[in-house]
């Protein structure tokens, strides 16, 4: 009796103990937009137990010290965000590639993911998936001429969640400017 009672406590203290207010602040990278008073700040936070709660950029105006928050899932993968910034074309936006989707509805986002492009402002207020949810980006880049972002990838037709023979492989180009679909090859 002595030792299911011990146990009992054992448990509720340790869960107590987990709360939020135990809760760790991970800022990852620092990355300033160039030509604007912002910077970005990738923040991941961590619970007791080592879970992660909330992932999100924090764009922070650093003449002011107001914020604007740009949210993922708390599971989701982010890469380092991008500036392109082309005067001439009077084009100024990050690119983040993320993976923000549980394709499989399984146990999470993990890498059997799709990676999507995501486009941001330089202020953070505006946030445009670019790519489809079930395409699957390899790789991308812009043209400064342009002001196109060329991405490849592909989809798993299959639906067997591994990248096989089957699956159909793409190019898909995107205008900057109009943050739309101008050819798929």
């Amino acid at each position: 009796m002595k030792r299911i009672f011990f146990i009992i406590l054992t448990t509720i203290s340790l869960t107590s103990y987990g709360q939020d207010k135990y809760n760790y602040v991970h800022f990852n990278k620092l990355t300033e937009v160039v030509g604007t008073e912002y910077v970005i700040a990738s923040i991941e936070n961590w619970g007791k137990m080592l879970e992660t709660n909330s992932r999100y950029l924090l764009f922070i105006n650093t003449r002011t010290g107001e914020t604007n928050q740009v949210e993922f899932p708390k599971d989701a993968g982010i890469g380092k965000p991008e500036q392109i910034k082309l005067d001439s074309l009077n084009i100024n936006v990050i690119i983040v590639s993320a993976r923000t989707v549980d394709l499989n509805g399984k146990n999470g986002i993990d890498w059997n993911d799709p990676t999507q492009i995501i486009i941001l402002s330089p202020d953070g207020k505006v946030k445009t998936q670019l790519t489809d949810n079930k395409f699957f980006v390899r790789t991308w880049t812009v043209n400064k001429l342009t002001g196109t972002i060329v991405v490849t990838g592909h989809y798993d037709t299959n639906n067997n969640n591994k990248y096989d023979k089957t699956d159909k492989n793409e190019i898909h180009l995107y205008d900057l400017k109009t943050l739309k679909l101008i050819n798929k090859i």
